[in-house]
């Protein structure tokens, strides 16, 4: 069949009905959505420009619902704290130690997560939030994940994409070049990785993150094979050129990383939700994919009801999130590339001071963000937001979070963080002395 004069296989045919690729939903993969928009010739298979560190990673946890901050980074040393919360407070004789001049500790369920705290692998910024705080998870979150106020506008994760990658290609045969830059795990990939130019993968199974096409139109097989065979001609602005690049970056990304998840993990990983997404995510690191940011989510903090004290729902998601962290970190570790790895963990917004009626707590604001790996500054930073001193009953943030991520382009992807964070927020110290 002619592509150049059929009009079976246009751009809008092609996309329509034969890129597909599945996880529980199906969804347009990040290459397409991006070649479709244009992106730079990646004829070289660059995964990033020139003087920016190309084994460098990170991966966002993003803790979805309003994590409970003083529940997690537990004021243990201010009485106003279990004045406010007599039926969910950690007792003081639970609370897992981290700084005793300022009263503060970890709730007990973090105990692996104290584990890489005390091996110098964790750093807690204390009271992140930002001017004007919006109680809305979309609203918050959206703010989050653009760093902008307004909640509008590309994801701060695309913006650096944008600006600091270059596309893929399919690269040599069998060669991780041709991975995406940016993948996440889950049906939708969020807004913060949502770029102009560059948008990311996202799957919920690699096991069946692969091309559809022929299941939905037979006819489309055979001219798919033959784009991956490469025996056309694929220069110019043409309908051919176009499809070539597609098939040829959809079906290189789709073998790479179920090529790459197929091996098994090299520690054992607890059995819940994020911990396989962790997993997910280290073996594709460990088979050497190019790619720069990974996503990962866990869900369940909206705790308005029966969130208990040391035990309970809220205790349940920290215990899943510290022994996920903790078997990522040692399978890391076994692979020989903790060093690449830095984690950034965050959640839309804290919770209020006094719990309620229904032994929970309502949405607040001002809560904890956390860093993980060898890479990272350790210990406890920042001011913790005075008990005694609140805004109608929350707290008064006292870090915004775009100095964090300011300190994480900076310092850690090498990035100009106030273009991609389109404002000047002086960079937190993120890294470790060296």
């Amino acid at each position: 069949m002619d592509l150049h004069h059929s009009k079976a296989f246009t751009r809008r045919a092609f996309l329509e009905r034969g890129v597909m690729l599945a996880s529980a939903t199906v969804v347009a993969p990040g290459f397409v959505q991006g070649t479709a928009l244009g992106l730079p010739s990646p004829s070289a298979f660059l995964a990033s420009l020139a003087g920016v560190p190309e084994d460098r990673v990170l991966v966002v946890v993003q803790l979805s619902g309003g994590n409970d901050g003083l529940n997690t980074v537990v004021p243990y040393g201010a009485d106003e704290y279990y004045r406010a919360r007599r039926g969910i407070g950690i007792a003081r004789g639970n609370v897992l130690e981290l700084d005793g001049r300022q009263g503060l500790g970890l709730h007990p369920a973090l105990a692996p997560m104290k584990e890489l705290y005390d091996a110098g692998l964790c750093s807690v910024f204390q009271g992140v939030g930002y001017p004007n705080p919006n109680r809305s998870h979309f609203k918050s979150m959206d703010i989050w994940h653009t760093a902008d106020t307004s909640g509008t506008g590309e994801g701060w994760i695309g913006r650096y994409l944008d600006s600091e990658c270059v596309g893929f290609g399919a690269g040599e045969s069998g060669s991780a070049q041709g991975a995406p830059p940016a993948i996440n795990i889950g049906r939708t990939a969020p807004l913060a990785m949502q770029g102009r130019k560059v948008n990311p993968v996202s799957f919920e199974n690699a096991s069946v993150f692969r091309w559809l096409g022929e299941d939905h139109d037979r006819e489309l097989k055979g001219e798919y094979d033959r784009l991956n065979r490469r025996e056309s001609a694929s220069v110019g602005d043409t309908n051919e050129a176009f499809l070539t690049k597609t098939a040829l970056d959809a079906q290189v990304s789709s073998d790479l990383i179920r090529r790459a998840v197929a091996a098994e993990p090299l520690v054992r990983y607890p059995g819940n939700e994020l911990a396989r997404q962790l997993s997910l995510i280290a073996q594709m690191i460990r088979a050497g994919l190019k790619t720069r940011v990974y996503y990962a989510s866990l869900g369940g903090f909206d705790t308005h009801a029966g969130q208990g004290g040391a035990n309970g729902r809220h205790a349940q998601l920290l215990g899943q999130f510290a022994s996920s962290m903790k078997a990522f970190y040692d399978d890391l570790k076994a692979q020989g590339n903790d060093g690449r790895v830095m984690t950034l963990s965050f959640s839309e917004f804290g919770r209020r001071v006094s719990q309620n009626a229904s032994n929970g707590t309502d949405h607040g604001t001002a809560a904890p963000m956390f860093l993980f790996g060898p890479m990272v500054r350790p210990g406890v930073h920042g001011t913790h937001p005075p008990m005694s001193d609140l805004d109608g009953g929350d707290l008064k943030h006292t870090l915004d979070f775009r100095h964090v991520y300011a300190g994480v382009l900076d310092s850690w992807m090498r990035a100009d963080a106030s273009s991609i964070l389109q404002g000047r927020y002086r960079p937190a110290l993120v890294l470790r002395k060296s």
